[in-house]
């Protein structure tokens, strides 16, 4: 199907997700709304399948409710060792040329997610929100060139590079090599409660 999703799951499926995190964290759409910075309509047509978000929208929605894109997608795991057959990997991909596979499984009470991230040839993934406080991340470039952009600083890594930064700041992404894929490991850990509003506006005169 056209669309953010690939590996079967639908968008009913992933709109129950969403308004199931929702519910058990005791928000209403109009507060979901609020802290993801996502309009109302759009969260209310995600919920009933109505509407395929791009891969920003999930992301903000996924931080919104203090989780990760890949407990969206996925149901926890039972059983250890888990293994995720190539085939089995849940697959985001933005319209924009640029896709994140989720290598991690989701694991019960445990926020943490590893994907291999593929940017097409002058790709701008765009910019993430601030996850949680606490939240970690570690990028590793596997071929390519990434700009990696925290609080409104650029790096540029090439492959063999790797980096760390915290995941409760503004992040972006993008390949600025129009003929070449980058191709990028992220491993991501959330910290404690999401940011709100406030917080976010409060780290901006920070920076």
């Amino acid at each position: 199907m056209d669309g953010v999703l690939s590996t079967g799951l639908s968008m009913a499926e992933l709109g129950a997700r969403v308004r199931a995190e929702r519910r058990a964290r005791g928000l209403s759409i109009d507060r979901l709304a609020e802290l993801s910075s996502i309009s109302r309509s759009m969260v209310s047509e995600v919920e009933r399948g109505a509407k395929t978000p791009s891969v920003l929208v999930l992301d903000r929605l996924a931080t919104a409710l203090g989780t990760s894109i890949a407990r969206l997608l996925d149901e926890p795991v039972r059983e250890v060792p888990a293994v995720l057959r190539h085939a089995e990997q849940r697959v985001v991909r933005d319209p924009s040329g640029w896709e994140r596979r989720v290598l991690s499984p989701v694991l019960p009470n445990v926020e943490f997610e590893f994907m291999r991230t593929t940017i097409g040839p002058g790709v701008d993934a765009g910019e993430f929100a601030a996850h949680a406080p606490g939240s970690r991340e570690y990028v590793a470039v596997e071929s390519g060139s990434l700009r990696l952009t925290v609080y409104d600083r650029a790096h540029v890594l090439r492959a063999g590079d790797s980096a760390y930064y915290p995941g409760d700041r503004r992040h972006a992404f993008a390949n600025d090599d129009d003929a070449t894929d980058c191709v990028y490991y992220l491993a991501m850990e959330l910290g404690g409660p999401a940011v709100t509003h406030h917080d976010q506006r409060t780290e901006t005169h920070l920076g």
